[in-house]
């Protein structure tokens, strides 16, 4: 059965590290026959959620206006989220993260969730991975208050320079990761 996949990336750096495992596990996922939609938080204007509580009182998603509205229907539309980052301070990039804590307007909105499991795929600087575990614990946190199943997590540590994941074998699983989804 083909999946709609919702591929989140957090990077504002064209063509680095981050973008190189999400063009990976897309090939990996379309050789599989599913549906990929990418959207690139990195590229984004979306603001910080205020807590405003006025979610979907004008007609969209968020009352203040920025591209965030743009994902929206996207992930409404998506039966798995798949969030591909960089590590920065131990977590998520800000705009990736900006646009996850306003996916609290679908619950203030009501909005059924059709997006049944997630995966992670990240890459950073630091070599080892225990510099993921404020990343991870985010993550593990999204999916169970939202009852997402974890498909699974790519950690890439010890890549920096635009280009230094090439030097690893992290792309071939990542594409390996992409054409196991059933």
């Amino acid at each position: 059965m083909s999946k709609k996949i919702l591929v989140l990336t957090g990077s504002s750096r064209k063509g680095g590290n981050s973008d190189l495992l999400a063009d990976a596990f897309t090939k990996g996922a379309e050789s599989a026959g599913h549906t990929m939609t990418r959207f690139e938080c990195g590229h984004k204007n979306i603001q910080p959620c205020r807590a405003c509580d006025a979610c979907y009182s004008k007609g969209s998603a968020c009352v203040f206006n920025d591209d965030f509205n743009e994902l929206v229907p996207l992930f409404l539309d998506s039966d798995m989220i798949v969030f591909v980052t960089p590590l920065y301070w131990y977590s998520f990039p800000s705009a990736l993260k900006a646009a996850i804590d306003k996916l609290y307007s679908l619950i203030i909105g009501g909005k059924e969730c059709p997006i049944q499991e997630a995966m992670l795929l990240a890459c950073g600087e630091i070599s080892g991975e225990r510099a993921f575990d404020g990343l991870r614990k985010s993550y593990e946190l999204i999916l169970e208050d939202r009852g997402w199943t974890d498909f699974g997590q790519l950690i890439a540590p010890g890549v920096n320079k635009t280009g230094d994941i090439l030097k690893t074998d992290f792309l071939e699983k990542a594409e390996q990761m992409g054409r196991a989804i059933k």
